[in-house]
């Protein structure tokens, strides 16, 4: 054989080799730890779909989800969230009196048959809201809080934006669309506020309660979320549905620690839309869990020229949710320097913890100073010197 030719084949066999060896190698590096659109598909009917995980805001499955469409009652969640906010502010106390207006007497749909002039106090209404999606509850709370309903609908609107809530316009408290031109928002924006609202935990008390009475008992509530009542974990938060929006539902549950907001928008009957919403909740719950780092604190870092010769450390907790599979696959780096030179200051970052999980970055934590160590100056300098001095002449260790 002759030498070109044994070269010639000898080159073509380590190509081969590396087709066979490298190439599969290469494709098999480690995926996104958490896609944006999970898969597969849950195969959903609605028009418009999200699941987000809440504590870190997380979005595990969308489905047209910056769609703007009319949400019906699902706005009252904005709603809730600038009363809860007032009561936050302290400018509404849950015991305060509101008087109904003829406005809020007119509202028809779900109600609570508020008559004009009737009092009522802020808790009761805001739990006729939350429970039986009260349209009349809905505007004597936006009329006592900010004057009247345009003006609680100006907020609303502010508050969206604020929220980064971009496919949203509200024209009204309740969602009631017969008349409302340009009433919408998108299954993305209604879980954004929907993490917002949650926050208020006395939100969460009413949105899981079944039946409950207001009129010291005479008139009774029950839950327009038939998912409180028959799916595990349940606990909120708004239904709603008109001719224009269809069956919507923004869902609230709790499993071992993690708590998923499921919405759906656009389905065509009361039963499809909770169907679809415990299809995708139960697929997020047997998918998706929460890996999550307690804070603490780490050994005090030296500092060098200040008050002190060193300085206490500490972190906060980290959260990221991954799926099952993956949780205990994550490691932690921690990066500091061996020393910081003065002034310190407490809460200033001096270092940092970065969360990986098979190779992709999960976030990071700042390592913090827990107290303030200032520069040492001229007199300081000067009484360490004598302190010094003082040591020698008595035969002390320094």
């Amino acid at each position: 054989m002759r030498p070109n030719t044994k070269r010639f084949l000898l080159l073509a066999l380590a190509l081969c080799l590396l087709a066979v060896t490298v190439i599969p190698a290469a494709s098999a590096a480690p995926s996104l730890a958490v896609p944006v659109t999970a898969e597969p598909d849950p195969g959903l009917t609605a028009k418009s779909a999200v699941l987000m995980e809440a504590s870190t805001g997380k979005i595990l499955y969308q489905k047209n989800s910056e769609e703007a469409m009319p949400p019906a009652s699902v706005t009252k969640i904005m709603t809730l969230l600038l009363v809860m906010e007032c009561i936050d502010a302290g400018t509404l106390a849950w015991e305060d009196t509101v008087t109904a207006s003829a406005h809020a007497a007119s509202m028809g749909g779900s109600q609570i048959y508020l008559k004009e002039g009737e009092q009522m106090t802020a808790r009761d209404l805001i739990k006729s809201v939350v429970i039986a999606s009260a349209n009349d509850a809905a505007v004597a709370l936006a009329e006592h809080t900010y004057g009247s309903e345009e003006a609680f609908v100006g907020r609303m609107n502010e508050r969206a934006a604020e929220l980064g809530m971009t496919a949203t316009h509200f024209e009204n408290t309740n969602g009631l669309d017969d008349t409302a031109q340009n009433h919408v928002t998108s299954a993305g924006d209604i879980a954004i506020m929907s993490r917002e609202l949650i926050r208020h935990k006395e939100i969460l008390e009413y949105s899981s309660t079944w039946m409950d009475t207001i009129r010291n008992g005479q008139f009774g509530l029950t839950n327009t979320n038939r998912l409180v009542r028959f799916y595990r974990g349940c606990n909120g938060l708004k239904t709603g549905s008109t001719q224009k929006a269809g069956f919507c539902v923004s869902v609230t549950a709790e499993r071992e620690g993690m708590t998923l907001i499921c919405v759906i928008m656009g389905a065509e009957s009361r039963d499809i839309r909770n169907a679809e919403a415990q299809k995708l909740l139960d697929w997020g719950f047997a998918t998706y869990g929460l890996f999550t780092a307690e804070g603490g604190t780490l050994d005090p870092l030296r500092v060098t020229g200040g008050t002190a010769d060193e300085v206490g450390l500490s972190y906060p907790q980290f959260t990221a949710v991954l799926p099952k599979a993956d949780i205990k696959a994550v490691e932690h780096t921690v990066t500091l320097p061996e020393s910081v030179k003065a002034p310190v200051r407490a809460g200033e970052a001096v270092g940092r913890i970065t969360y990986t999980c098979k190779g992709q970055s999960l976030g990071e934590v700042s390592i913090t100073a827990t107290e303030t160590v200032e520069e040492l100056g001229f007199f300081d300098l000067w009484v360490r010197m004598l302190k010094g001095l003082l040591c020698i002449c008595e035969g002390k260790p320094l």
